[in-house]
């Protein structure tokens, strides 16, 4: 269905099986995701193993869910497929748009952790652009730091994802 669109919309199923159909991001979406890849790139973390944009599988009541988070990073090279499945998927980074903010912090954060995805984090469009970080205890998400994106980039990114790569 994506390769359909002229108009460069995404599509993406929950998972109890709601279509969404949400635009393509803008230049400052853009611009956060390409600063934490480089970030993530400049650590040294190997270029195969982040993703920007992958579509994402996520098994749920009424069948798989079909995600495309913003940026991914996995503890090894996940494969060409469009819909890759979930192993070694280590962290999922979503920068919240206008208007996917209830799917974000909401939707997403309950979908990814019954997944067993170990780590979330959301980019908020705020005048810091507050990084709120998830890790996955017990079967659901804590939220562990909030902080300005700043701060996050001028940290290594091994203190905050494990050394699995």
């Amino acid at each position: 269905m994506n390769e359909a669109d002229n108009h460069g919309r995404r599509y993406e199923t929950s998972t109890q099986g709601v279509l969404s159909v949400v635009p393509p991001p803008d230049g400052k979406h853009a611009k956060l995701a390409t600063r934490l890849m480089s970030w993530l790139l400049r650590a040294g973390w190997p270029d195969d193993q982040i993703l920007q944009v992958p579509g994402i599988r996520i098994p749920g009541s009424v069948g798989h869910a079909g995600r495309i988070p913003d940026l991914t990073v996995w503890s090894h090279e996940p494969g060409d497929a469009v819909w890759l499945d979930l192993d070694g998927l280590l962290l999922i980074i979503e920068i919240i748009s206008p208007g996917s903010e209830a799917t974000d912090k909401f939707t997403k954060v309950n979908e990814y952790a019954g997944a067993g995805i170990p780590l979330y984090w959301t980019v908020a469009r705020d005048t810091a652009n507050t990084v709120t970080m998830y890790r996955l205890v017990n079967g659901a998400y804590q939220v562990t730091a909030e902080k300005p994106l700043r701060w996050l980039l001028q940290s290594d990114p091994h203190d905050h994802l494990p050394m699995e790569h």
